[in-house]
């Protein structure tokens, strides 16, 4: 998009700014955008906001349209924290850009044990216990097989997460259809939002 409308496209792929700050403020715009269907609807947009998301329910916080009204303090909370972080990426990444740039020259053999060791530490602090270890490592195990087979563990993880809250409103539903499937199709809305899902799947 900037380079289509920038009056010297010539420039980009040579280290133009425009091509460096259009990319980055997309990529601020869509992380802080990515709460909304999270706190609104409760439905985790990403990986990244699953994990959040996961977070919040082993605080006994449900989030969703009541969010606001039982929990009003974390929601502006959050939306406070994401005013203030702007302001302190100014402070911060300014003055601190080189030392940022340095951590991209860590080379993977350093980086990837160092994490490692990180997770086993944080998993052995929760309980004390090793059994914790062991789900981490099988964990990974099975998670690095799966990427290596190719399958996209990101979708694994929004299932983990969403799948107790569906099992949850189909019941729900199922009760207050008496048992019957066709509760789900009956209105319009639950039938525009199946189809949608069902051409979401097929395409």
């Amino acid at each position: 998009m900037e380079k289509r409308i920038s009056r010297h496209p010539e420039r980009f792929g040579k280290g133009a700014i425009e091509g460096l700050a259009g990319p980055e403020s997309a990529n601020n715009a869509a992380a802080q955008a990515s709460f909304i269907p999270l706190l609104c609807l409760g439905i985790p947009p990403n990986v990244v906001i699953g994990v959040i998301m996961g977070g919040l329910l082993m605080h006994g916080v449900v989030p969703g349209p009541r969010l606001i009204a039982d929990h009003p303090h974390l929601f502006w909370g959050v939306v406070a924290s994401m005013l203030i972080g702007n302001a302190m990426l100014i402070v911060l990444n300014v003055p601190l850009i080189r030392i940022f740039v340095l951590l991209l020259r860590v080379p993977p053999r350093i980086m990837a044990p160092s994490i490692l060791v990180f997770c086993i530490i944080g998993a052995f602090s929760i309980h004390n216990s090793v059994f914790d270890v062991g789900v981490v490592v099988s964990c990974g195990i099975i998670a690095y097989g799966l990427r290596r087979s190719g399958f996209d563990l990101a979708p694994l993880l929004l299932a983990f997460l969403l799948g107790s809250l569906l099992e949850q409103n189909l019941r729900q539903g199922l009760i207050m259809g008496y048992g019957s499937l066709s509760v789900f199709v009956s209105s319009p809305i639950s039938l525009t939002f199946l189809s949608i899902a069902g051409a979401t799947l097929l395409l």
